[in-house]
C-alpha cells in the first residue's frame, strides 16, 4: 500500500484522464503465398496541446496506414501521422477535430527522485469508463538500455505499464505529464519504464514541425577505456572513452580528432565512459554547436573545438 493521501492520486488523475486516448492502428502484411492481411494494434497516447497533438510511442504507430482515436468520452476521430523518432521511440499524431480538447501540462523530469509517487494512464481499449489506472514509485532514475536504434535513457517505475498502456503519460501527484510509458521491454515482475518528459520536450518541436529529429552528431566510435585496455596499448590513462573510429569528413574528422584520442572532457564534464558522450551531445546540443572536446593523445592534453553536424 502506498502511503499518500488517496485524493492527491484522485485529483491528478482526474486533471489528467480526459487528455489519455486510446489509438488504434492498421498496417498490413504479407503471408508466404503473398497475400495481404490488415494487423490492428492498439497503444495509448496523450494530447499535449491546444492544437489537438497527440504524443505516443512510435512503436504504436510505427508503419500504420490507417489511425483512429477514441477518447475518454467515447467520441471517435481519425488520426494523421506527422513525426516519428525511432531513438526515443516517440511519435506525434494530429487528431482531426476542430475544437480544443482537454490536453494534460508537461512536467520537468529532471526533478524527479527515486521513491516519488508516479501514476501510469492508459486507454488500451476505448472502452466506456474512461481509461486504465496503475500507481507506483520511481525505482530508477537515467536507466540506460540498449535498443536497436541506440542506448535510450528511461525512467524505472514499479507501477504497472500493460503493453495497451504503451504511449500513455506517467504523471506525478500534480497532474502533470513526467514520462511517456513504454512497455517494450516485458521481461520482470513489477518493473515499467517511461520516456522522461524532458527527453521528449527536446525533440518535441521537430517531431511536429519536420516530422523528424534533427540531431547533432560527432561522427565517432568510442569504447570505455579501463586497466586491460591501456595496459596492452600502453596508454596514458585507465579511464575515459577511447576513440576506436572516425567517420571520414564528418565533424570530429574536420576537427583533427584521431583514432587512439582518448575523451577526458567535453565542455569541462567529466567523461567517464562512451555512454556520457552520446548523452552529453543528445541532451545538451543542438546542430551547429560548437563543443569543446578535452583529448588526450600520448600524453598530452589537447582542446579541441569540434562544430557538430546534423546526423546523416
Amino acid at each position: 500500500m502506498i502511503p499518500v493521501n488517496q485524493e492527491l492520486i484522485v485529483n491528478a488523475v482526474e486533471r489528467v484522464s480526459k487528455s489519455v486516448v486510446n489509438i488504434a492502428s492498421v498496417r498490413t502484411v504479407h503471408d508466404q503465398q503473398f497475400n495481404v492481411f490488415p494487423v490492428q494494434g492498439v497503444g495509448s497516447g496523450v494530447i499535449i496541446d491546444e492544437r489537438c497533438h497527440v504524443l505516443t510511442n512510435n512503436h504504436v504507430v510505427d508503419e500504420a496506414h490507417k489511425l483512429k482515436i477514441t477518447l475518454a468520452d467515447g467520441r471517435m476521430f481519425n488520426g494523421k501521422l506527422i513525426g516519428t523518432d525511432e531513438p526515443t521511440d516517440l511519435a506525434a499524431v494530429k487528431l482531426d477535430s476542430t475544437e480544443t480538447l482537454p490536453f494534460a501540462a508537461l512536467g520537468n523530469s529532471d526533478k524527479l527522485k527515486i521513491g516519488q509517487i508516479v501514476i501510469a494512464i492508459g486507454n488500451p481499449f476505448g472502452l466506456a469508463g474512461g481509461p486504465t489506472v496503475t500507481a507506483g514509485i520511481i525505482s530508477s532514475l537515467n536507466r540506460n538500455l540498449q535498443f536497436d536504434s541506440g542506448i535510450l535513457e528511461l525512467v524505472q517505475t514499479d507501477a504497472a505499464i500493460n503493453p495497451g498502456n504503451s504511449g500513455g503519460p506517467l504523471i506525478n501527484t500534480k497532474g502533470e505529464v513526467i514520462a511517456i510509458n513504454t512497455a517494450k521491454i516485458p521481461y520482470g515482475q513489477g518493473i515499467g519504464f517511461a520516456v522522461p518528459i524532458n527527453t521528449v520536450k527536446a525533440v518535441l518541436t521537430d517531431l511536429i514541425e519536420n516530422g523528424h529529429v534533427s540531431r547533432p552528431w560527432l561522427g565517432i566510435s568510442t569504447v570505455k577505456l579501463n586497466s586491460r585496455i591501456a595496459s596492452y596499448y600502453r596508454l596514458p590513462l585507465v579511464h575515459g572513452a577511447l576513440i576506436v573510429d572516425i567517420e571520414s569528413f564528418g565533424p570530429a574528422d574536420n576537427a583533427g580528432l584521431r583514432r587512439g584520442d582518448i575523451i577526458e572532457e567535453i565542455n569541462g564534464n567529466k567523461i567517464e565512459n562512451p555512454s556520457q558522450v552520446s548523452s552529453y551531445i543528445r541532451k545538451k546540443m543542438i546542430v551547429n554547436d560548437v563543443v569543446t572536446i578535452t583529448i588526450n593523445r600520448y600524453g598530452k592534453v589537447y582542446d579541441v573545438q569540434v562544430k557538430l553536424e546534423p546526423h546523416p
